[in-house]
């Protein structure tokens, strides 16, 4: 009971941080030091990863409508035009070139990441670094309109540019969503716009990272590590469902800063209590 209990709290934290702009990662590693599972390393090396699995398909399932590209019915007479939502189509071509700096630069080096900088001096560092970005950002952002106020109408040159920022979220402590999010502002998409693409890249990124991790762990799970899987993706998908509810009508009237103070507090009450008890 006591074990089935932790993994609720996991998928909590999980399906929160997953899409607030606060560092998933950051967040479970952290949660380590005081909720120990009983399963082997390489289980919760890959539980980590494909727990967030369940995040996506709360995204998947929130936006189909925006982001599935095929036809239900045959209605124009070009063969292309009649089967392909074109619009749709291109943003998904945008989200892969989105992917291509993470896929180049990141994952030959995915392995040496986690074993060097998964430890809380790292993530409460990035927690404040990127929490202090976040107002200044914003700051900066009160000066300036978005350029661009629809998916439809994002530039490739920003598609790019937005995956050069997902390579950020490689640290853990980062935050994938908060480097996107980031990211899309500083480069003139509106909070609503960055957060949606943010999203949308966020499924093949993490369809690819955990298919990756299930491969290398194995798929002979015992009855108990199955348990913990099942009922962690479980508890974040629904509470992913109510977060990103929660985001998108929350910036529509607010900014960021107040996930920057959040992660600066955070982070030195993080650094604090490991230096005291250390």
């Amino acid at each position: 009971m006591i074990e089935l209990i932790k993994v609720i709290i996991l998928g909590i934290v999980q399906g929160i941080t997953e899409w607030l702009p606060i560092s998933s990662s950051g967040h479970l590693i952290l949660l380590e030091e005081f909720i120990k599972l009983d399963v082997s390393k390489e289980f919760w090396d890959m539980f980590m990863v494909v727990i967030q699995l369940a995040s996506i398909l709360a995204v998947v399932i929130l936006f189909w409508k925006k982001i599935w590209p095929f036809k239900n019915e045959a209605q124009e007479k070009n063969l292309m035009a009649r089967y392909i939502q074109t619009d749709k189509m291109i943003l998904w071509l945008k989200i892969a070139v989105s992917c291509l700096p993470t896929i180049i630069i990141a994952l030959p080096f995915n392995d040496v990441i986690e074993e060097k900088f998964n430890n809380y001096i790292v993530v409460a560092c990035m927690l404040i670094l990127y929490g202090i970005l976040f107002i200044v950002i914003e700051n900066y952002n009160k000066r300036r309109r978005p350029k661009v106020t629809s998916l439809d109408t994002i530039p490739w040159q920003i598609a790019i540019g937005i995956g050069v920022f997902q390579v950020l979220s490689v640290i853990p402590g980062t935050s994938r969503s908060g480097a996107t999010i980031l990211g899309g502002i500083l480069l003139g998409l509106s909070r609503t716009i960055a957060a949606e693409y943010t999203f949308f890249l966020a499924i093949p990124v993490m369809f690819g990272a955990s298919l990756l991790k299930i491969i290398k762990f194995g798929f002979d799970f015992s009855s108990h590590e199955l348990m913990v899987l099942v009922v962690g993706m479980g508890t974040s998908f629904i509470v992913s469902v109510l977060a990103i509810r929660f985001l998108m009508s929350y910036i529509k009237k607010h900014d960021f800063k107040v996930f920057g103070w959040y992660r600066i507090v955070l982070g030195i009450l993080v650094l604090g209590y490991f230096l005291i008890t250390s």
